[in-house]
């Protein structure tokens, strides 16, 4: 508490400091590099930036301006740039700007500053907050104190700065501050666990790990290691204090869970363990058995075993499959001991401590972390508390994966009973298909069908539906199965869009007045968004296909406000093949007129979704003067596969990133 309370006279002292020296500068020279940057008040802003303060610092110093003595610094900044921006973000709730940096004086020093504009709050302070019950919104000033060499505060009208001096001095701090470092950021458990202590009468038991009896007769084998205990204390120092933020960011972006486990036991060995074990359970059951339930008796999963010797990974991987941990009463996510396997980890891991973690994310058991250290001295209680701060990262980052796996696996649902499971094969005609969905994990908004529809017919279908997601399904689920139906009831070309724009147009109404009386129920109250009425226009482009019995293919169609489809000839000559009409559902008794061409041998029909013909490079697009045309035009001769291939091809090179629509096309050639 001395080290805050110091600070806290700081900030007294410095909060009439002008708004751009935010902090204390030197009097022999101004700043020598500078950046800046201005961030929305969310969660994505602590990761950004320690992308943009990295980067400087890296600029820095190949330019020499960070001299390599001095790029200790460099790690304590990064943490304290999170630390600041995160605590501006959380206690103040607006956007944020962030300033740093050099100051060349007798030493180079770093110097950041975090601007929020709710001055009237003020910055946030953990001291007072129990070991155990620190929050994932980060941990306030007090790491900040530990890692500055000074800090404060500067109020303004309208505005609050807290900035931060670090200053590189080499060498290494002292035990004592490296030791409160560490307990800030790895904090001890509520009870000690020195050997010497007394315990309490009411003392809980100490969740630091001891090791297996016979310590002496262990240690004599090697299976310890004397110097140890101050490798741990020299990473604690350094390299734990970006530990945590570096995994959350590797952690957050990964969307399988077993990805996630996969890269927890990299992160944890060898740095903080020997070896570690990730069980995953079932979510809906949160079943763990018992200590020596096997797996299979419907425990949880071992996904993931790892050890610093990769040719102990198998046999261990035997021996925790038959002892998998068991579940503990309450959701309670602090260490417990596991059972030592040391028959699997040979002459030299015969000594060891193990502690179970459980992993809880929203209230549910997702599974099970368990590390591993050989040797007589057991598992630090610095350790300890920093690998469960770790735990509820790896919890959250599987609980993610979870929620997008389900949304994935809906949505895969959906678009396989959106689509047609295959392509009819029509006699005479060879036909070719490129679909691309924007969105990988949503249902599209576009759609395509190819379907016999008896007599000697075969139908097709390219349509859009306006937007994405669930509603653009609803629609798709609504038009395709009546385009089928109607086609095989005998309907012409114009006809099925007659029909389709009315039924459409009569379940709009009926949405409408569904909300209407919803409304009405509801004492008048607005209906929470999406609930309501939502327009459901739709392009198509639906034709009708005949082989002819002396070669080549008789098609009739009709665009409802949908890209003309292109006609290739055998010669290259290439034109429009229907007129454009109005979309479906939006003109009440809108009558359809459909052409009728015909395919000789080799000719091509080319249809597309606006994917295509608005691929955007800047403010140009795809189609800006006859471009899909004069593409078209350049594939005379190649076989249906090959123009689909091109075209495609050709519109992923205009735009040259990620397109932002989804893209159908669809090519239909006579032979």
């Amino acid at each position: 508490m001395g080290a805050i309370s110091t600070q806290r006279e700081t900030v007294s002292r410095v909060c009439e400091v002008p708004a751009r020296d935010a902090a204390p500068a030197s009097d022999t020279a101004g700043p020598r590099a500078q950046g800046s940057a201005s961030l929305p008040g969310n969660a994505l802003a602590a990761g950004s930036a320690r992308v943009l303060v990295r980067a400087s610092l890296d600029e820095w110093a190949a330019c020499g301006l960070l001299r390599p003595e001095r790029q200790r610094v460099a790690e304590d900044a990064l943490v304290v740039v999170s630390e600041l921006v995160t605590n501006a973000v959380v206690h103040a709730g607006t956007d944020i700007e962030v300033d740093w940096w050099l100051e060349e004086g007798t030493e180079t020093a770093f110097l950041v500053a975090v601007t929020d504009h709710h001055p009237s709050r003020a910055p946030r302070d953990h001291a007072g907050e129990a070991p155990y019950e620190t929050p994932e919104f980060g941990r306030g000033l007090r790491l900040v104190a530990s890692l500055a060499e000074s800090w404060g505060v500067t109020y303004r009208t309208g505005a609050k700065s807290v900035w931060a001096r670090l200053a590189g001095r080499g060498g290494t701090l002292p035990d004592e501050q490296q030791l409160k470092v560490a307990e800030i950021l790895a904090p001890e458990p509520p009870t000690s666990s020195s050997p010497h202590a007394e315990p309490s009468p009411h003392a809980e038991p100490s969740s630091r790990a001891e090791p297996s009896p016979h310590a002496d007769s262990a240690a004599a084998e090697g299976g310890g290691c004397s110097h140890r205990p101050e490798r741990d204390r020299d990473w604690l120092n350094r390299g734990a204090l970006s530990f945590l933020a570096e995994a959350s960011d590797l952690l957050a972006g990964q969307l399988d869970e077993n990805l996630v486990a996969a890269l927890t036991g990299q992160l944890i060995v060898p740095r903080l363990a020997d070896w570690c074990a990730v069980w995953l359970e079932d979510e809906a059951t949160g079943r763990g058995g018992g200590w020596g339930d096997p797996a299979g008796a419907g425990g949880p999963r071992l996904a993931r075993v790892w050890h610093g010797s990769e040719n102990r990974i198998e046999e261990l991987r035997h021996a925790l499959e038959k002892d998998p941990p068991g579940a503990r009463d309450g959701l309670r996510s602090g260490p417990e001991p596991y059972p030592w396997p040391g028959a699997a980890l040979g002459p030299q891991g015969a000594l060891g401590a193990a502690l179970a973690y459980r992993l809880i994310a929203g209230g549910r058991p997702l599974g099970t972390l368990v590390i591993g250290r050989s040797g007589p001295d057991g598992i630090p209680d610095e350790i300890t508390g920093l690998v469960e701060d770790f735990g509820r990262r790896v919890a959250l980052a599987i609980g993610a994966a979870r929620q997008y796996a389900r949304q994935a696996t809906i949505s895969a649902v959906l678009q396989r009973g959106l689509l047609p499971g295959a392509v009819a094969e029509i006699p005479g005609v060879r036909s070719a298909l490129v679909y691309e969905p924007c969105d990988k994990g949503g249902p599209s908004g576009d759609f395509y069908d190819l379907f016999p529809a008896g007599d000697g017919r075969w139908c097709f279908a390219v349509g859009d539906v306006q937007g994405k997601g669930p509603e653009a399904a609803v629609v798709i689920g609504l038009a395709r199965p009546w385009l089928r139906l109607l086609a095989r009831e005998g309907y012409r070309v114009a006809d099925v869009l007659d029909r389709l724009n009315q039924l459409l147009l009569d379940d709009a109404t009926e949405a409408a007045d569904a909300a209407a009386r919803a409304l009405v129920a509801g004492g008048g109250r607005p209906m929470p968004p999406g609930d309501g009425p939502q327009t459901r226009f739709l392009s198509l482009l639906y034709g009708e296909l005949t082989p002819l019995d002396g070669g080549g293919v008789r098609c009739t169609l009709a665009s409802a406000g949908h890209p003309l489809p292109l006609l290739l000839g055998p010669d290259g000559e290439v034109r429009t093949a229907a007129r454009p009409q109005t979309l479906l559902g939006v003109v009440e008794d809108e009558t359809y007129t459909s052409e009728t061409i015909e395919l000789t041998p080799g000719a091509s029909l080319l249809c597309v979704t606006d994917g295509v013909t608005e691929r955007r490079s800047g403010s140009a697009q795809f189609d800006d003067g006859d471009g899909l045309a004069r593409a078209l035009a350049g594939c005379a001769g190649l076989s249906a596969e090959l123009i689909a291939e091109r075209i495609s091809r050709l519109v992923h090179e205009f735009g040259g990133g990620q397109p932002e629509d989804d893209l159908a096309l669809l090519v239909l050639q006579a032979e």
